[in-house]
């Protein structure tokens, strides 16, 4: 990773002055950049009185990362990711399971994009039900007051013995697995995965299989107005966050994003083309209210081919 005095000339923003902020912190290239705290680093330039500038060259920072895709692991750690064979962790909707080979992929960062309406609410209970009845705790960050217990219930008796006991039994083991939490803004976002970043790492939380974001876009989109910079750095940091959870501890990362308006009456996913290479999985759900009938189709994948599609039903 190149040194930041060796920048200049390319990047205007990663001038002396930046280069002396980011000393302060013991950074001086893009892997000490890396290493550090970014929340943490974009606070502190409210200390200087060119903060604006800083953070513009924060952000020039996160753009040359961004181009290089997962810029935290070296090419022999990629390559042994590509050839571990990564346990995918069921929806609990057959026809997904089949058509992702199984289910969601541990160690990705998958996200459900669709307009309102569309089920990615109903598919993240569905799979946070089936995930935890089985493969151990989920935690659901929620930032709409979208959990439903009553709906995780309904899933679990679907699937469950018919018996009371039984029903009970599963129900209560797949409730005591999922941590609801309601997370209304970005930096409450920071807060919650860097504790469970910690807690990960002590092994306090040794048994987390999936964390589950709804939305991300609702706690993104209101810190990316005005065209500063800091929403923009915030952004990419929290996708580089979960990226490293995903990698890192080997978890399954569930996030939802809505649509807005494209170029001549399209539609496309929210948060832009900076945050579109993030995800490893990007999966774009619609829905024909018609005949009750969804539809999931591939956007982005590493093992399959954009625009394959499958229709299901969620009960």
């Amino acid at each position: 990773m190149p040194l930041f005095s060796s920048m200049e000339c390319d990047y205007p923003l990663i001038d002396p002055n930046f280069r002396d902020f980011c000393a302060s912190h013991a950074i001086y290239s893009v892997e000490d950049f890396l290493l550090h705290d970014l929340y943490v680093l974009v606070i502190s330039t409210e200390q200087h009185h060119n903060s604006e500038r800083l953070k513009e060259g924060i952000t020039q920072v996160l753009t040359i990362i961004n181009g290089q895709h997962q810029p935290w692991v070296n090419g022999q750690e990629l390559l042994d990711d590509a050839l571990q064979n990564k346990r995918s962790l069921p929806t609990g909707c057959r026809s997904i399971d089949a058509f992702l080979h199984g289910g969601l992929k541990k160690g990705h960062l998958t996200e459900l994009v669709g307009p309102s309406s569309s089920g990615k609410t109903q598919i993240c209970l569905r799979a946070a039900s089936s995930v935890a009845e089985s493969w151990g705790k989920i935690i659901f960050l929620d930032s709409g007051n979208s959990f439903s217990s009553k709906r995780v219930a309904q899933f679990v008796t679907q699937t469950s013995d018919p018996s009371a006991y039984e029903v009970d039994r599963a129900l209560q083991a797949v409730m005591n697995n999922i941590v609801c939490l309601s997370v209304f803004d970005i930096f409450t976002l920071f807060e919650v995965l860097h504790q469970l970043k910690n807690n990960l790492i002590s092994q306090v939380d040794q048994h987390i299989s999936m964390i589950i974001i709804d939305s991300i876009s609702s706690l993104i989109t209101p810190i990316l107005g005005g065209g500063g910079a800091q929403g923009h750095a915030l952004m990419v940091s929290v996708g580089f966050l979960l990226k490293r959870l995903t990698h890192e501890h080997d978890i399954c990362i569930l996030v939802t994003n809505h649509m807005v308006a494209g170029e001549k009456g399209t539609s496309k996913p929210a948060l832009g083309e900076s945050w579109r290479g993030i995800p490893h999985v990007r999966l774009l759900l619609s829905r024909d209210h018609t005949r009750n009938i969804s539809s999931m189709s591939v956007l982005r994948h590493p093992h399959m081919a954009t625009g394959d599609r499958v229709e299901f039903e969620v009960q």
